[in-house]
């Protein structure tokens, strides 16, 4: 039986084709060497059970592991100190059950378990953990995933504190070796969900190790993933070319990795536009991959969703690096920023903020864009009334795209501040352009050139690319530096066209369309 491309729980090796995480594994394992107690906050779907249950098999020549799952543990678990010490201790006891050589270990956590429940504390349950990291042959690694469950809990936050009294100690007493937390939130924002009073709002496990290994994949891992994919297909794919191009569009992002080449392989493959195999796994068909995902719903972009719902002023953040070209620095402590980035929405770059990859930044415009106070304004409309026009024997005709732009737009806000225009320009843009390739085609801002006064916009639809320059008018030099920007772009995508949107304050300026031959290149202008 061949593998598949998995987005559904953990990632089996002998079932899934994986990237090859031993790397990832080894530096993990250094950190259990030198015997931290850490955290692995990541966002939803980002490969943390698959890195955990990994681990497990990578440690096994040196450390006995217990990997427990707080998922797996009702709301009612973690109301009383008793219900949660027994609820571990029946999830521990299925765990030693497949231990050799711990009958009294064993023996001492089915006592706890069967105790009054005066008698089942947390500092009993320690005491079964101190005496069974004393006679392990093997050092104890304790791994517990989804701890999400448990965060809203004040006997959650005494489990903690414990745990932190066992690593303060460890020179005086056997314990664990490693501990691990896994979930989206850090552990350092429990205190943000659940109200305690004042002066137990220090961390109870301010102790934890930074972990600074990168889960998402690198352009080499997917093309490993994708070279055991091509033993099997012989599809004749360029490895390199298309690795690169799924990254490029999640930045590595594990699930939304996984997905494009699940869509690939199992849809696109029985699709009549791709008549083989050969065909599909070219840049034509991960760009309509990309389509096709984006129209999708799935439980990553509805919980994306939640989040934006939940968090007003997470929402208010991306809102501004979508549409008002601000750079935002990082800064440590501010609500927001530590929460776009807990989500997995942004990363840090050279000390600013920026969406974290093209799947979630096109994500974001059209959620925004899809407001309906949003789409009330007239050029929308107007494009909406339009839209049919543009598109000619299944090609997109961007040069009357922005012919009739530069029209509705000087029709519509031709006499507005100069400030309005710069904020909300690239936004009305986006919004005239939206209806007319909506579920075709799709755009995303080039990040290198995101910022006040210029932003590159790449369109894509049916494999065919658009680079569109949009800027604010400083004079011929500035706009002449940013045809030769605008030409260094086109080489890089391998384009003989390009396209100018210039928002122009000037009273004497003229306003429309025009052609420039620059070389080889042809540049469609337009000045509104």
């Amino acid at each position: 039986m061949k593998k598949r491309f998995n987005i559904s729980g953990d990632c089996k090796p002998k079932l899934h084709y994986m990237v090859d995480i031993d790397k990832k594994l080894t530096e993990i394992k250094k950190m259990i060497d030198h015997g931290d107690y850490f955290t692995i906050n990541r966002a939803r779907q980002y490969g943390k059970t698959t890195i955990l249950k990994g681990l497990c098999r990578f440690l096994q020549p040196e450390y006995l592991v217990i990997s427990l799952d707080f998922q797996r543990l009702s709301h009612k678990d973690f109301e009383k100190e008793d219900v949660f010490v027994a609820a571990v201790c029946r999830e521990i006891l299925k765990k030693l059950r497949r231990v050799e050589e711990v009958d009294d270990v064993l023996e001492k956590f089915q006592q706890l378990f069967g105790s009054d429940s005066q008698e089942r504390s947390l500092s009993f349950l320690f005491d079964c953990f101190n005496f069974w990291c004393e006679t392990s042959i093997k050092p104890i690694v304790l791994m517990i995933d989804e701890v999400d469950s448990a965060t809203n809990n004040q006997v959650f936050l005494d489990f903690l504190a414990q745990l932190r009294f066992c690593y303060i100690e460890r020179d005086e007493m056997a314990v664990f070796q490693s501990v691990i937390l896994a979930g989206v939130y850090d552990i350092k924002y429990i205190k943000q969900k659940l109200e305690i009073e004042e002066h137990k709002r220090n961390s109870p496990w301010n102790i934890a190790a930074d972990f600074l290994v990168d889960l998402s994949f690198s352009v080499e891992e997917i093309a490993g993933m994708l070279q055991a994919y091509e033993k099997d297909y012989q599809t004749g794919m360029e490895l390199e070319k298309i690795a690169t191009l799924l990254y490029d569009y999640t930045s590595g992002y594990p699930y939304l990795v996984s997905y494009l080449c699940k869509i690939l392989d199992e849809r696109l493959s029985a699709c009549e536009r791709f008549h083989n195999r050969q065909a599909v796994w070219t840049k034509e068909g991960v760009l309509q991959a990309v389509s096709l995902l984006l129209t999708e719903q799935n439980t990553l972009f509805d919980s994306l969703f939640h989040k934006l719902e939940e968090y007003q002023e997470l929402k208010a953040l991306l809102y501004q690096l979508l549409f008002q070209g601000k750079e935002i620095a990082y800064v440590v402590g501010v609500r927001s920023i530590e929460m776009a980035l807990m989500f997995g929405l942004v990363k840090k770059e050279e000390q600013k903020i920026v969406i974290v990859n093209r799947i979630f930044e096109m994500l974001l415009y059209n959620l925004f864009l899809a407001e309906p106070k949003i789409q009330k304004e007239s050029i929308y409309e107007e494009a909406l009334k339009e839209r049919n026009q543009f598109i000619k024997d299944g090609r997109l005709d961007m040069e009357l795209v922005l012919k009739r732009f530069a029209v509705h737009f000087q029709d519509l806000y031709g006499d507005q501040e100069q400030q309005f225009l710069e904020e909300d320009g690239r936004r009305y843009f986006l919004l005239y352009l939206r209806p007319i390739i909506n579920g075709t085609g799709n755009y995303y801002i080039e990040s290198r050139t995101r910022n006040m006064e210029r932003t590159d916009i790449i369109v894509d639809y049916k494999g065919e690319q658009f680079v569109i320059e949009m800027k604010i008018w400083r004079g011929n030099a500035y706009h002449e530096r940013g045809e030769q920007q605008l030409l260094e772009y086109l080489d890089a995508y391998h384009l003989k066209k390009g396209y100018m949107v210039s928002f122009n304050f000037n009273k004497k300026k003229q306003c429309g369309v025009r052609k420039i031959q620059l070389g080889e290149r042809i540049l469609i202008a337009a000045t509104v």
